[in-house]
């Protein structure tokens, strides 16, 4: 049986701005992932540089940084089995000009700059965003009605 995971999502400013966060959302919960955390925030310099501090000395760190906390974002913490690999695989490739029709950013992704969303790439880097964003007691356990109908269990 596969592992039950939680990942981070964050819909960027630019998502926000362009009134996506509903069809975003919905498209990663068709997928069978449940929501066990949300809050709506604007991201300040310190979260900035310590959520992308793995590119801190890239020549891109400060446009990261410039433009995540350019407007709120929508944080979500997502669990699910696969939660990980289902989000990205949701999201597409990080370039939306190279991501699959269907895919978040290859619908609606303008360009690489603004991609619309991010999503944790490994359990560890899950573990460590969703501990950014949130208190643990910010994080709600329920029983999902539909769960046995996704998973079966």
């Amino acid at each position: 049986m596969p592992d039950v995971e939680e990942t981070l999502v964050l819909v960027k400013p630019d998502g926000v701005q362009r009134g996506l966060v509903g069809n975003i959302i919905g498209r990663l919960e068709s997928r069978g992932l449940k929501i066990v955390g949300m809050k709506f925030l604007r991201v300040d310099q310190d979260l900035a540089h310590r959520h992308y501090g793995a590119h801190e000395g890239k020549p891109f760190f400060l446009s990261l940084v410039e433009f995540i906390t350019s407007g709120p974002v929508l944080a979500v913490v997502l669990q699910g089995e696969n939660a990980i690999d289902l989000v990205r695989q949701t999201m597409g490739v990080t370039d939306p000009i190279n991501a699959a029709l269907g895919t978040i950013r290859g619908d609606l992704g303008m360009n690489i700059g603004k991609n619309l969303v991010h999503g944790s790439d490994s359990p560890e880097s899950a573990s460590r965003e969703v501990a950014l964003f949130f208190e643990r007691s910010e994080l709600i356990d329920w029983s999902w009605g539909l769960q046995s109908w996704i998973t079966g269990s």
